[in-house]
Formats: structure tokens, sequence, C-alpha cells
């Protein structure tokens, strides 16, 4: 077992001591302002019931301690490395380092969309493996993100997709007023390394998905359809925040019915999107066999 000596080192800081150790105590850097903070340093714990100390440093072979004025060091300091030497010779834990997760490099921008009323924030990062919809804080059961995101009181609906969650307000607030506080707060979500969507809620849309293919059995019009609107359709739409999904082909009426998502769901200009854009496509690559597009918001 490793016997500890402490050596006690000035800093340029009056009030910052530096207790240097033989050994190394952590691997990395930390710093604990109270005893809350320093939840996973049993260590740091025991010397925030010293009334003197104000903040706790740990890093390498040393512990650094900033006191408050009820005291000078040249009084404490000797019974402090005292401390520290049998606390560590006890062989009692100094921190816990795999509780702590270190923060990600995440950085988030904001995108406008063609929907005034949507928001959509990119993340450099993937977030979520499939689409996911929240119409409201009941739906959003499965994603702590989400849930959170409803807490602000303008947030009507979320959306999420890949690496970008897109955000539906009320009419309530304007963008350029709440834009750098949803994106900071998900920016800070993702950087804790929180998770976004729980593993039990990813398993079942897997499952769910793997099962709606097998019982879904389409002609191959419908298939066409799909290929279209996968390969041509659905990047465009995801880089506003949306997203399009087929729902049926009505082989007597030649219709096309598609659920749009996201931004897409609602959005002014959909109605022009999907009559210009997609039903036109969709009648040149197919002929005669499409005669309307029509979408249901999702």
């Amino acid at each position: 077992m490793k016997e500890f000596n402490i050596t006690v080192v000035p800093t340029n800081n009056p009030k910052i001591l530096k207790f240097e150790a033989n050994h190394f105590l952590s691997k990395g850097n930390y710093e604990f302002k109270n005893i809350d903070e320093a939840k996973n340093s049993p260590l740091a714990q025991q010397l925030f019931y010293l009334p003197f100390i104000k903040t706790v440093y740990i890093s390498g072979n040393f512990v650094a301690m900033e006191r408050f004025d009820i005291v000078e060091w040249e009084d404490v300091k000797d019974e402090v490395a005292q401390q520290l030497v049998d606390y560590l010779n006890e062989g009692e834990p100094v921190i816990h380092e795999e509780k702590i997760q270190k923060k990600q490099p995440i950085t988030v921008y904001a995108e406008v969309t063609p929907n005034p009323g949507v928001m959509k924030f990119v993340s450099n990062k993937k977030i979520v493996p499939a689409t996911y919809e929240f119409k409201n804080i009941d739906e959003a059961k499965d994603s702590k993100l989400a849930q959170e995101l409803f807490h602000f009181p303008f947030v009507k609906e979320v959306f999420m997709d890949e690496n970008y969650v897109s955000v539906t307000k009320y009419d309530m607030v304007e963008w350029d007023e709440v834009n750098m506080e949803v994106r900071e707060f998900i920016r800070d979500f993702l950087a804790d390394g929180k998770e976004v969507v729980s593993e039990a809620s990813i398993e079942k849309n897997k499952e769910s998905a793997e099962q709606q293919k097998a019982q879904v059995h389409h002609d191959d019009t419908s298939k066409q359809i799909i290929d279209i609107l996968e390969e041509y359709v659905k990047p465009a739409v995801a880089s506003d925040g949306g997203n399009i999904l087929f729902q049926s082909y009505e082989e007597d009426s030649k219709t096309v019915n598609v659920v749009l998502q996201g931004a897409c769901s609602g959005c002014p200009s959909s109605t022009f999107t999907l009559k210009n854009g997609i039903e036109t496509m969709l009648k040149n690559m197919m002929g005669d066999k499409v005669n309307e597009v029509v979408a249901i918001n999702g």
C-alpha cells in the first residue's frame, strides 16, 4: 500500500494554498465550490467540513484550497496537511472519476426554416438514430430533452432527426427573442452527455419499424414512389427541418398520400412545395400513374 506524504506549497494567491502529495491523486482537473458539487469526491466533501474552506481544487498530485477570510493559512495549514495525510493513508477514495461525466465538445447552431413558426437547431454530432415527433409533453415521456423543452412556455412541438431538433413555437414570442436561449439550452443538454431519447424507446421504435415493414406489402407503384421520396425529397425536406412519410397510394384516383412532420407540418409554404415540387416530380418521373399528392400534417 502506498504511503502518502504532503508538502505545503504557497501560490501567488495568498488565499490559496497547495498541498502536494508524493503520489498521483487524480487523472483529471476538478474544482468544487461547495459540498454538493463535491458529491463524487469523498475527499473534497471531507474538506468542506472545515468551516474556512471556500473552494477545493484536485489535479494530478495535489489538492489546492481557497480559504475564507476567517482564518490565515499560517494558523491552520499544518492541521489541514495532517488531515490529508491521515485520510490518504487510510486508503480512502479521492474522487470517483468514472462517475463524473466530462462535457463533450458540442456545437449547436440555429437555422431558419420555410416555416416561420419553426427553428431548426443543428448539432455537430448525431443525437438520435431515427425521427421522433412530440406534439406535447405527454408524448415526450421517453425523451428527457423534449420534456425539458416543453417547459419553455412558448414551445408547441418538438421534432428530432439524426443531428437536429426542430422546435415549433406559439405566436406569443418571436424567434429573435428566444432563439439564443433555446440554442444554449440544447447545446448544454448535449454537452452534459444526457440521454436524448431513452434506450427502451429506441429499441421499441426499431422493433415497430421492422414489424411494420414485415406486415406492409406495397405494390410496385407504391415502392417506386417510396424510392423517389427517399432519394429525392427526404434530403431536401430534412434540410428544412422536417420529414415526409409515405402513407398510401390510391390506384383508382392515382392519389399519393403523405405525412408531413417537423417544420413541414402546418408550414404556410408546404402546400406550394407539395404541389409545385413533389407532385410535379412524381408526375414527371412516373407519368400517368400519379394524378395528385395530398398531405396530412403529422
